[in-house]
Parts: C-alpha cells; structure tokens; sequence
C-alpha cells in the first residue's frame, strides 16, 4: 500500500480537468470550486448540479467523450468517468505529461487521492483511510462537523485579525507565540466571537492576551 504525503494546495485560477459527468465527478468538480479553481469537465452528459455551474458560468463543459488532448494545459486531472479503461488512459496520458491524476476507481493507482473535507471559513479539516474506502473518513468528518459547529466560521476571520495585530504589537517572537497560544483556547474563541470589539481596541486586545497566557501558566 503507498504511503501517502498529505499537502494542501493553492488551486485558485489554476486549470483543473475532470471527467465525467455522474456524482462522483459532481463531488470532485465542488471540492474543486470551493478552491477557487478554474474546472474544465469533459463529460457527454452532466448532472443536473454540473449544468447548473455551467449555466451560472463558473464550469466550462467540453461537450463529448474524453480525448488524451483534453489533458493539455492542466494542473491536476481528474479521472471519474463510469469506464474503468478510459480512466487509467487519461491517467498514463497525464503521467506522461507530468500532470497529477486521481483514478477515482482506484486510488492506488493514481497520484494522489482526495480527503473527506470539513470547510469552516478558513479552518478545514481533512480526513484520509488512505484508499481503503471512503466510509471511515466520512464518519470521522461527520463527528468533526458537531465538534467544530458554524461558529468556527467566525471564529477563523477573528484569529485572523488577532494574528495581524499580534505581528504587528509584540516584538518578542516568544511572547508572540505564547499569545497567539491563549488565543485558540475554547473559551478564548467564544470571547472573541462575542467581543468582535476587542480587535478593534489592539491595547486592550494585547492586554487580554497577556492575561490569558498567564493564566494558562497558573
């Protein structure tokens, strides 16, 4: 069984290619879109999901059966059409070129595979059983959602704006990381989702940071 090296990817603008039209692709092409990525599917058929992205202009749909040409130019290929055949084509067509595949009929074989996701405003967590079936990682990402609920949404954009101000106020790096340290504490987090002023306030912001570290030294 590979050993898989797990990375996050900056995809945005970047020339994605997915075939097939059926729900496996679908699921492949949303991941895509929530990365800002630029989808071409070459697909005779879609979903009605898929068609609704290309009516909506952020999917281009190549109209027809998979051609090795349609590789060209990609980032990453995606091989999720229903014939086991074309898929592992398009893939030795995409290691040729040196162009990433993922074989969604068999992991194994590809170059990389795809994660179950949870997406909180900039917090994302992935789950992986490595090939062996998605079942496992969906469960766990099932329990993540009710752990880390909508309110991480808010949540990330508030750490955010504390990291800046953190950066920016406090010269000693320690100190910085003992800071930023306070801040991700469970009730810290709710503190700031019902405070949004203190990051308006950096002095006072600054203060309650430093109060939190010492706390959490007793």
């Amino acid at each position: 069984m590979s050993q898989w090296y797990p990375v996050m990817l900056n995809l945005e603008g970047r020339v994605c290619v997915v075939f097939g039209g059926g729900a496996v692709a679908e699921r492949k092409t949303q991941g895509l879109l929530d990365a800002g990525a630029d989808v071409r599917v070459v697909s005779p058929t879609l979903t009605r999901v898929m068609k609704q992205w290309v009516s909506e202009g952020r999917v281009r749909w190549i109209e027809r059966e998979a051609e090795d040409s349609d590789v060209f130019g990609a980032t990453l290929l995606f091989a999720a059409t229903d014939n086991r055949a074309v898929n592992r084509r398009l893939a030795e067509t995409a290691r040729e070129l040196g162009v990433p595949a993922n074989i969604a009929d068999d992991g194994e074989c590809g170059d990389f595979i795809v994660p179950a996701v949870l997406r909180r405003g900039d917090l994302v967590l992935t789950a992986s059983a490595s090939g062996t079936g998605p079942a496992l990682s969906a469960r766990i990402i099932s329990e993540l959602a009710v752990k880390y609920g909508p309110e991480y949404n808010e949540s990330t954009q508030a750490l955010k704006a504390i990291r800046a101000i953190v950066k920016a106020e406090v010269g000693n790096s320690e100190e910085r990381r003992e800071l930023l340290r306070a801040a991700v504490s469970d009730d810290a987090l709710e503190e700031w989702r019902y405070s949004p002023w203190l990051r308006q306030d950096k002095a006072q912001l600054i203060e309650r940071l430093r109060q939190r570290a010492h706390d959490r030294k007793g």
